[in-house]
C-alpha cells in the first residue's frame, strides 16, 4: 500500500498540524474497513483526529483509494468550517480518483519529481 498528498493537500496539513502519524493513523482505519463514508468511485471521507481533541473535533479528508493498492489525500477542511463536499466537488473527485488511481510507478514517480504529490510513509 503506497499512501500520498498533494501538494494543496500538504499545503493544508502544514498549517493544521497535521503529521503524517495521522494520516497513517487515518489509513490503518480504512484498512482495517473503518471508514466514516465511502462516497463511491474510489472516494472516501475519512476524519483525521485534531492534536489533543480527538476526531469528532478534528478535520475532514476526501482520499482516493484502492484496497492494498494506492491512497491519495486530496482535499481537508475542517468540520466546523464546511459541513460537505458540493455535488459538483464529489463528481470532481470521482473523475480524479479515475486518473489518479491509473497511475503506474513511473508516472508516480513523475508526479513525485515534479511536486505534485508526496508520499506518506506507510507500513500498515
Amino acid at each position: 500500500m503506497r499512501v500520498f498528498k498533494t501538494k494543496p493537500f500538504a499545503r493544508f496539513a502544514d498549517r493544521a498540524g497535521i503529521a503524517d502519524a495521522a494520516l497513517q493513523e487515518a489509513i490503518q482505519r480504512v484498512e482495517a474497513g473503518l471508514v466514516d463514508a465511502d462516497l463511491g468511485g474510489g472516494v472516501i471521507k475519512q476524519r483525521i483526529a485534531r492534536g489533543g481533541r480527538g476526531k469528532s473535533g478534528g478535520f475532514r479528508s476526501i482520499i482516493l483509494f484502492r484496497r492494498g493498492q494506492k491512497a491519495f489525500f486530496v482535499f481537508g477542511f475542517v468540520k466546523s468550517g464546511q459541513d460537505n463536499i458540493r455535488r459538483d466537488e464529489l463528481k470532481a473527485f470521482r473523475f480524479l480518483a479515475d486518473e489518479m488511481l491509473a497511475l503506474d510507478d513511473g508516472a508516480l514517480a513523475a508526479a513525485m519529481g515534479n511536486g505534485t504529490i508526496t508520499e506518506v510513509p506507510y507500513h500498515g
